[in-house]
């Protein structure tokens, strides 16, 4: 009831853009999951054309989100966010009736190019209705995404015992009613646009030092919000043997935002700095993979002999995954609450895109990383891969640790007072 009440003291827009970003995870983990089973297995594309086009995908969003920013912040948020879900729609429409590669390429640019729109504009939209509660928006923003993501593969499960262009055509519907939902009720706002040209305020992004000191300093939590897919499914199947226990890390993932977000935001955004709230959250992600990594060197390589030793065998990677889960609940509503502070409304959109661009990066190499750190991993080093992943979240707190202590994490308090002005 707390959390109910809590959205209910925002403004209309936030409680809009609340809803959406649950429609939005929900139908994009109810397809984008077993998009590569389709493209390989039902219309029997080679892996390397699969590749193909999950990485145009990727590509087209990744290397968009500063144009999907700047666009926020030129054209109107508003404008944008309703412009990539429709784009959204196309694209997850296209998946369902296409079958060639061309059409299917086209799917994966529409659904990437999407998301560049919609990510950096929703977060900018938020942050200048949310005023001085961002951070508590933010932590709800969380608790309505990280329920999406639950949702979306539960349906999509669902769904495929059908087939999966009814996957996608349902994808695509939600898609669509989200953008007529946000041209009947979310409301505009007035565009205060930077005075000067676009490359002059790439420039200008891009030349913030505080600014990109604070963005590399964040590099672990790019890098480690990502092993809820990588690491922490490769020991759930290595410990139990099944598959099926993968669902079980989102499940406890998605439980714990659910009771637990808005509360700890409530909590440390009085006691604690910025600086220390996210260098700890930090911490504590990197920290949690110790569980893993020594239950890696344990667990024995054999399949378990019952069901219950086959959660005992689990219980590791849960520990793991709610341990990464509440250090994200702590640093990242902070981290977002201190973005658009550094650029202003005139420019919130551009910092968020920038933030975007290089967190798309360091998650993409921190993969490659960690990934290959799990190839070398099997089978003499098992434990590797997780230490890998405590040596990235340490070193990342003790980044922010040492910007905070010497210039302040953020915008300095002038830059930021002038900017909410």
């Amino acid at each position: 009831m707390s959390t109910l009440r809590l959205i209910r003291s925002y403004p209309l827009a936030v409680q809009v853009l609340l809803v959406n970003q649950l429609g939005v995870n929900t139908g994009f983990y109810l397809l984008i999951p077993y998009l590569a089973g389709y493209l390989g297995h039902d219309l029997g594309l080679s892996a390397a054309v699969v590749g193909v086009i999950l990485g145009v995908r990727n590509l087209s969003q990744q290397g968009l989100f500063l144009v999907g920013g700047t666009a926020a912040d030129r054209l109107g948020a508003r404008h944008v966010i309703i412009a990539g879900c429709a784009l959204r729609a196309a694209g997850f429409g296209l998946f369902a009736f296409g079958s060639s590669v061309p059409v299917l390429l086209g799917a994966s640019v529409l659904s990437g190019l999407a998301g560049a729109l919609f990510n950096p504009a929703v977060r900018a939209y938020l942050a200048q209705e949310a005023g001085d509660r961002r951070a508590e928006a933010f932590s709800l923003f969380n608790v309505f995404a990280n329920t999406g993501m639950l949702l979306g593969p539960l349906l999509g499960s669902a769904l495929l015992l059908v087939n999966f262009r009814l996957s996608a055509v349902v994808a695509a519907v939600i898609f669509a009613l989200l953008t007529v939902a946000q041209v009947l009720v979310l409301p505009p706002h007035r565009v205060e646009r930077s005075e000067n040209s676009v490359l002059t305020d790439w420039r200008g992004v891009l030349s913030d030092r505080r600014f990109l000191a604070f963005t590399a300093a964040l590099t672990g939590m790019f890098a480690l919000q990502n092993q809820l897919y990588l690491v922490l499914p490769v020991h759930a199947e290595r410990f139990t043997g099944s598959p099926a226990a993968v669902s079980a890390i989102f499940l406890v993932s998605t439980a714990a935002s659910l009771l637990l977000q808005v509360r700890i935001t409530a909590r440390f955004a009085e006691r604690w700095s910025r600086g220390r709230s996210i260098a700890t959250g930090l911490a504590l992600m990197g920290g949690s993979f110790t569980v893993t990594s020594v239950a890696a060197s344990v667990v024995p390589g054999t399949a378990p002999t019952s069901a219950g030793e086959a959660l005992l065998r689990l219980t590791p990677v849960l520990v793991t995954a709610f341990g990464l889960s509440v250090g994200v609940m702590l640093a990242q509503p902070f981290v977002y609450e201190l973005i658009p502070a550094f650029g202003g409304t005139a420019l919130s959109g551009t910092y968020f895109g920038v933030f975007y661009l290089a967190s798309g990066l360091t998650a993409a190499a921190g993969n490659a990383l960690i990934g290959w750190a799990t190839d070398l991993a099997a089978p003499g080093l098992p434990w590797l891969p997780s230490a890998l992943c405590v040596l990235i979240g340490l070193t990342s707190a003790l980044a922010v640790l040492t910007v905070h202590r010497r210039t302040g994490i953020g915008p300095r308090p002038e830059e930021s007072a002038c900017a909410t002005s």
